[in-house]
């Protein structure tokens, strides 16, 4: 028996991110308003949709920073630089735009689309079927399972790179479910997240290889070098903390209809926007 067609969960803030700063902002619609962002990012989608036959699109929207991981580390994201106006007004247009496609958008004001990413993932295993997760954020290997896998931009030309349990294993050698331990005493800078004293990649994977999980590290600590071992006795609190901010948080979603894409609206926007060379594209789908 196939697979069931994967449902395409996209993390809409990432992507737009990414295609922001990798393109130039000489790509602009007809009143000179630049596009690069929502261009690059369309380009990445339809890219996997073609590769990927999902039975419907997702885009995922949340807060900058979850306002309870805030409350629990101030600093969370703190680091993080402010957006710059030309940006921002691409994210302001991409519901509409990308609703045009006939890609549905699910916000939530407090949390994170990371959160969203991972509700929608769990509710589509539950019902049976397969979950893409397309996304730039490593929290979301947490995410990984038999029936869920992430895709990773930048894999080339040849579209975002898929990562399943094997994949994760071999980034990290640790099991998906393992994740947020492994964020919990390495750290992620990107999130501003500390990790322990003196831990790096490889003594985390240590550590939870020979312990199972963050809170056997934690009870084994006197078994571990004194470097590791302080940091495992002095930062468990803190250490804890870490993981609860990693973990991702279950929203209840329903999950959504089949819905395919919708070319002759997808055409119309991106005429709209003065993306020319992508409504051609679109509109040939139409032909064939």
């Amino acid at each position: 028996m196939a697979d069931p067609a994967p449902l395409l969960a996209v993390d809409g803030p990432s992507l737009i991110y990414r295609a922001f700063f990798a393109l130039p902002d000489s790509i602009t619609d007809a009143e000179g308003r630049p596009v690069n962002g929502l261009l690059g990012a369309t380009n990445l989608i339809l890219q996997t949709v073609e590769q990927h036959e999902p039975r419907a699109v997702v885009l995922c929207w949340g807060a900058e920073a979850a306002t309870y991981r805030v409350e629990l580390l101030p600093e969370y994201h703190a680091d993080r630089p402010p957006v710059p106006p030309a940006l921002q007004q691409q994210l302001d247009w991409a519901g509409a735009f990308w609703g045009a496609f006939g890609w549905h958008s699910l916000v939530h004001d407090t949390l994170e689309a990371d959160d969203l990413l991972g509700s929608l993932a769990t509710v589509e295993a539950e019902a049976g079927g397969r979950a893409l997760l397309f996304t730039g954020d490593r929290d979301m290997f947490q995410c990984v399972n038999d029936r869920v896998a992430v895709l990773w931009p930048g894999g080339g030309r040849g579209g975002p790179e898929l990562i399943d349990v094997k994949g994760v294993r071999k980034r990290y050698g640790i099991d998906p479910e393992l994740v947020p331990d492994f964020i919990a005493l390495r750290g992620d800078p990107s999130d501003s997240i500390p990790g322990a004293k003196g831990i790096g990649e490889k003594t985390a994977r240590d550590l939870l290889l020979a312990y199972g999980s963050l809170e056997g590290a934690i009870e084994n600590a006197v078994r571990e070098r004194p470097r590791v071992q302080a940091a495992l006795r002095e930062q468990a609190d803190e250490l804890r903390v870490y993981k609860r901010i990693a973990t991702l948080v279950h929203v209840p979603v329903e999950r959504p209809p089949d819905r395919e894409t919708d070319w002759a609206g997808a055409a119309a926007a991106a005429r709209e926007r003065g993306m020319n060379r992508l409504a051609e594209r679109l509109e040939a789908k139409l032909a064939a």
